[in-house]
């Protein structure tokens, strides 16, 4: 074997033209399969963090309170005596944020919005911090009550900059209208579509306009050792939730501001909780990650079928280049799967090597993408979830690259092998002379 791979890599030395036309073409085509790879793990795992971080945990226990059968509120009771029956029974669970939820209106001095007011503890969530990049004011700012912190679309669609006043309308839990005054103390970069509707404010601030107790939140979020625990960790919770007395609504993958309407249409009373998943409440978005992985894979196949036919077509030149090497070959010898394995291996080396050089060369590209923090335009954040490109390559990804390309182009390799393996000694030396 060992001989038979040095004789690969002396007829590619030998052939130096057509070897580097051909690696080059490889190695190109493994950069750009990595760069379309890192893309969309990169939508991926920013989807991931602007979820987790700004509406979601890994899996949420969140309640809807009625005390009419035509009025329902994003609300939790008694969420302390909650918090501590989930740590008994949850022993993945990192940590856990209690974040107030309602729908509201937003009124400046010239127009007005319908938010989806966000509630929390900013001290508390230092996560919060490494997402939110500011355009304007101070994130510690928000801790201070009557506060709230914006997105740059929502600033400019009110007409606000930091230190306005704006006046939040909320619908309380009784089905009163209340209001309450707060002061634009940080706007946000805009991150697609979730920093479209979503506002934060202090929790006590929300409490003030939805005149909650002080026991009372909308949603605990919670963070677990592994994603990949979260499904579990939602099914076992729910059975321990009904166990404990707790009543339930059914399971259904839809975020909770979609999922308030149909409760309210719902003829109950009282409190209900519910348990789901960050992909739950965020699948209005994740057709996002599922069209670009149709994307990549499609422009994959292209280039794979591209560097098929110009494989076979350099293959078919060298077996007719070198006919008379192999009839010599088969004449003093050489079994037509030798003369298969010799031909195959060649492509095997310049595939691995080739897309080892394409693999690397897409990581720097990336790494430097990544370095610049390139700006996308503000229609594309929509889909991206994020003012910059991103671009996430591991060792994993590099490696299924490599794999892929060096895979596809052996087993190309194998029909005109199989046709060099076929031709007659004598034939093979009359053709040659």
């Amino acid at each position: 074997m060992i001989q038979f791979i040095l004789l690969a890599v002396r007829n590619l030395a030998l052939h130096r033209r057509r070897t580097l036309m051909l690696g080059g073409a490889m190695a190109g085509v493994t950069a750009l399969l990595l760069f379309l790879l890192g893309l969309s793990n990169g939508v991926q795992s920013t989807i991931l963090q602007s979820a987790t971080t700004l509406m979601s945990g890994h899996v949420n226990v969140a309640g809807f309170y009625k005390v009419t059968r035509g009025q329902s509120s994003a609300v939790v009771t008694h969420y302390p005596q909650l918090i501590e029956l989930i740590r008994r029974e949850v022993p993945e669970l990192v940590s856990v944020s209690q974040r107030g939820r309602g729908l509201a209106k937003a009124i400046s001095d010239t127009h007005g919005m319908q938010i989806a007011l966000n509630g929390l503890d900013i001290e508390a969530e230092p996560v919060f911090r490494q997402v939110i990049r500011l355009a304007e004011g101070n994130l510690a700012d928000l801790a201070q009550p009557g506060s709230i912190l914006l997105f740059e679309s929502q600033a400019k669609k009110l007409e606000v900059k930091t230190g306005d006043m704006l006046t939040l309308s909320g619908m309380t839990v009784r089905g009163s209208t209340n209001t309450q005054d707060v002061r634009v103390v940080a706007i946000a970069r805009d991150i697609g579509l979730l920093s479209s509707i979503n506002v934060f404010v202090p929790n006590a601030t929300l409490r003030a306009l939805y005149q909650l107790h002080d026991d009372a939140t909308g949603a605990l979020l919670l963070y677990l050792e592994h994603l990949d625990h979260a499904p579990a960790v939602q099914q076992r919770l729910r059975q321990v939730l009904a166990s404990a007395h707790y009543e339930l609504i059914e399971e259904e993958q839809q975020p909770y501001w979609q999922k308030l309407e149909l409760v309210t249409q719902d003829d109950w009373t009282g409190q209900r909780l519910d348990v789901t998943t960050w992909k739950d409440e965020i699948a209005f978005v994740n057709w996002t990650s599922g069209m670009l992985n149709v994307l990549s894979f499609a422009l994959m196949f292209v280039l794979i079928v591209t560097i098929a036919v110009g494989l076979m077509n350099t293959l078919w030149i060298a077996i007719r280049e070198r006919t008379q090497e192999v009839g010599t070959l088969r004449a003093i010898g050489m079994q037509r799967s030798r003369v298969v394995l010799m031909f195959a291996l060649e492509a095997l080396v310049l595939s691995v090597m080739s897309a080892g050089t394409g693999a690397v060369l897409g990581s720097i590209l990336c790494a430097i993408l990544n370095a610049l923090q390139v700006p996308v335009p503000h229609a594309v954040q929509l889909f991206l979830m994020g003012d910059r490109l991103y671009l996430l390559v591991d060792a994993e990804v590099a490696l299924f690259s490599i794999t892929m390309i060096s895979a596809c182009t052996t087993a190309i390799a194998l029909i005109p092998s199989f046709l060099a393996a076929r031709l007659k000694p004598i034939t093979a030396m009359h053709h040659a002379g």
